[in-house]
């Protein structure tokens, strides 16, 4: 089950940064173009309270944009995170 989610739009410059970013982390996600289905652009708003592309979770987590996805790596912070979730997976197949 993938733990990091990115809606993401056609064109979109900070879309790709944050997918760069992620991948240069090894990091699996699942990515949703709000482009592409009817209605997706809406249940991203309604989900973070925002209108602009990436949005980005990492497990339940709301992270945000680009912007703030970067700032959580520059702080040292972003793998911390993304250790976590892979623990808690590595917990879960265990049980």
């Amino acid at each position: 089950m993938t733990k990091i989610i990115i809606y993401t739009a056609h064109r979109c410059g900070f879309c790709v940064m944050a997918k760069r970013l992620l991948d240069s982390k090894n990091s699996d996600y699942t990515e949703i173009n709000v482009d592409e289905q009817d209605g997706m652009r809406e249940e991203m708003m309604r989900k973070t309270q925002r209108r602009t592309v990436p949005q980005i979770y990492i497990g339940n987590f709301h992270v945000g944009g680009f912007d703030d996805l970067n700032a959580l790596n520059k702080a040292g912070k972003l793998d911390a995170l993304l250790k976590n979730l892979s623990k808690r997976d590595a917990d879960y197949v265990q049980d």
